[in-house]
């Protein structure tokens, strides 16, 4: 079982031929509306894969009974909701310019209860975008962490992420999110990755890499042809610890994770193209080779 902590969130995603300056404007050439949030896309990624999964998240009364509710009862995701009243569920609205880089504004909405939730302690939790706080109290308590700070990596402080970097066991980030950690832990990237058991730094279409052991292990992405590159670090963790928890090596369970990037990224949405274990395996096969796995951890 993966438990999976963060936001729930609907995505209003639009392209642009370019991101605007400061009191300029762009014109947007297309805009879709999208089931999102970064741990229910990885929730969804798990379930997808045929892993259980349980998402921890907050919702506003205008969940239940929406499209999006019956969308995670369809993929199996088990859940433990704070249902807000009165409040919105977590709304994103991202642009992406035709090159590629992307701004995202979030509607934190209900979500805005993490910060006064109780914590709850878990086997093994991957700990997504979220209060910081909440983040940190459930570092604490559970036995095994995995943890992506994602865009809410600039909320939080020195002492919030000394504190739950001290009990990760897996961190995942990407380029922008690495600099901004060691910016505000003041230490080096190479320091940072001697924190953790495994550090997983991905850099979006030029591949990833796994630091562990005082080692790297580089891995290249697979060539796709790129429709929008929303929630492909969100597969890639889907992906990775889906592999994981089946007893798969780090290395391994890193291919895996760009397998599964590459199919999302192909559609537009985070949610909408999300491969099942055997149409990963098959294109793992076409890219990587054979894979082995390693005796289960029971």
């Amino acid at each position: 079982m993966i438990h999976v902590v963060g936001h729930t969130a609907v995505d209003h995603i639009s392209r642009v031929h370019h991101l605007p300056q400061k009191n300029h404007s762009t014109h947007i050439t297309d805009r879709q509306v999208f089931f999102g949030g970064g741990a229910a896309n990885i929730a969804a990624g798990i379930a997808a894969l045929g892993e259980t999964v349980t998402l921890h998240s907050c919702v506003g009364d205008d969940f239940a009974g929406s499209d999006y509710e019956c969308w995670m009862d369809k993929l199996g995701i088990r859940r433990q909701f704070f249902v807000v009243p009165g409040t919105h569920t977590p709304t994103a609205f991202m642009f992406t310019e035709d090159a590629g880089d992307q701004m995202t504004f979030f509607e934190w909405g209900a979500s805005k209860a993490f910060a006064t939730a109780a914590a709850p302690a878990l086997p093994l939790v991957h700990m997504a975008t979220a209060d910081p706080d909440f983040n940190c109290r459930v570092a604490e308590k559970s036995e095994f962490v995995s943890f992506d700070p994602g865009q809410d990596v600039f909320w939080y402080t020195k002492e919030q992420l000394e504190s739950i970097i001290s009990h990760t066991d897996i961190l995942f980030a990407n380029q922008h999110e690495v600099q901004q950690m060691c910016t505000t832990l003041g230490v080096t990237r190479e320091a940072l990755t001697k924190e953790v058991t495994m550090a997983i730094f991905t850099m979006s279409g030029d591949g990833s890499t796994l630091y562990m052991n005082g080692n790297e292990h580089f891995i290249p992405a697979v060539p796709v042809t790129l429709c929008d590159p929303t929630g492909a670090g969100d597969a890639y963790r889907a992906g990775f610890l889906s592999a994981y928890v089946r007893g798969y090596a780090p290395l391994a369970c890193c291919r895996i994770g760009t397998v599964t990037a590459s199919f999302v990224v192909e559609h537009a949405g985070c949610q909408t193209h999300l491969p099942g274990w055997a149409q990963m395996l098959e294109r793992y096969r076409a890219n990587f080779g054979t894979l082995e796995p390693l005796p289960s951890r029971g």
